[in-house]
């Protein structure tokens, strides 16, 4: 359902002494693709435990989106307090023991915060690191369109100043960041190192593991020489391609893959800055195949 946020939210429109003290609890939006999540702010505390409360993680209150729609009254234009660079704020009610929602000018005030698809603000208020993204993980729909699953060894983020979560490493073989399997230490780059992985397979058409590609039974052992140079990198596209692609293209996708793959997880992009650039190259893709003109009759050209 998202984490708590450790400090008060604030709207622009809304009086200081309604949201000064409050506090705040997130939730997914799983019905309108059109909003991303949505954020509660609340002016009185027993919606959430204290900071110190070791049973916090079981007493937290979570919302349907049904719920906060309905305390908001349909996101009507009434409700509305205002809009920041992450979306749309509005004024809600619940009532104080139940939680549920109530009518207006009853039961303790909240505001909710309808996020814009296009906000980046979850990447710093709800950090999950997937822990095994893997391409055997990554299904497609009918429409191609990549869906991540099993989410069973996902773990929440660092919190606070913390930089790293310390658990078990798990994972799969050849995917798993290198630091990670190590020490332990889990961080959001972890996942951008295992994305690098599944880049390189793609680029490749390569197994990740391979006991006949010995000594460098990883795919990234055994890839790393050649991504850094723009020609030898040729060598280790995947044939089946058939040269069918952009040389400019492949060799930005494994720059790419290299800072994917940094041994230093500092030095690694984060993910909003990787998306970028696969946007980036895709749209050079589509605009290159659009302006090119179809031959004139009669005439080949030369291969």
């Amino acid at each position: 359902m998202g984490n708590c946020c450790r400090k008060p939210s604030k709207c622009a429109n809304a009086s200081s002494s309604l949201f000064s003290e409050g506090t705040s609890k997130h939730i997914k939006n799983p019905t309108n693709s059109t909003s991303s999540s949505l954020k509660v702010v609340v002016n009185e505390s027993p919606l959430l435990p204290s900071k110190t409360d070791p049973t916090s993680a079981s007493t937290l209150k979570s919302f349907t989106f049904n719920d906060l729609k309905t305390a908001a009254k349909n996101f009507r234009s009434e409700t509305y307090l205002g809009e920041g660079g992450f979306g749309c704020v509005f004024k809600g009610w619940i009532d104080k023991n139940t939680f549920a929602p109530t009518k207006p000018g009853t039961g303790i005030v909240v505001a909710i915060k309808k996020l814009k698809p296009e906000s980046f603000q979850g990447h710093k208020e709800w950090l999950i690191i997937y822990r095994d993204l893997k391409a055997s993980n990554v299904l497609l729909d009918s429409d191609l369109n990549a869906k991540l699953s099993d989410f069973g060894l996902a773990r929440d983020g660092p919190t606070g100043d913390d930089t790293h979560v310390s658990t078990r490493v798990m994972g799969t073989q050849g995917y798993a960041a290198p630091e990670y399997i190590v020490t332990g230490h889990l961080t959001v780059k972890s996942d951008v190192y295992s994305f690098g992985v599944v880049l390189l397979e793609l680029m490749t058409g390569q197994q990740v593991v391979d006991e006949e590609r010995a000594p460098e039974k990883t795919l990234v052992d055994w890839a790393r020489p050649f991504l850094s140079d723009k020609r030898k990198m040729l060598r280790i596209m995947d044939t089946r391609l058939e040269g069918q692609y952009s040389r400019k293209g492949a060799q930005a996708v494994a720059s790419l893959v290299l800072q994917c793959l940094n041994a230093d997880p500092k030095n690694r992009p984060n993910m909003r800055d990787v998306l970028s650039t696969l946007e980036e190259l895709s749209a050079s893709t589509i605009e290159k195949r659009d302006t090119q003109q179809p031959p004139k009759p009669g005439h080949h050209p030369s291969l």
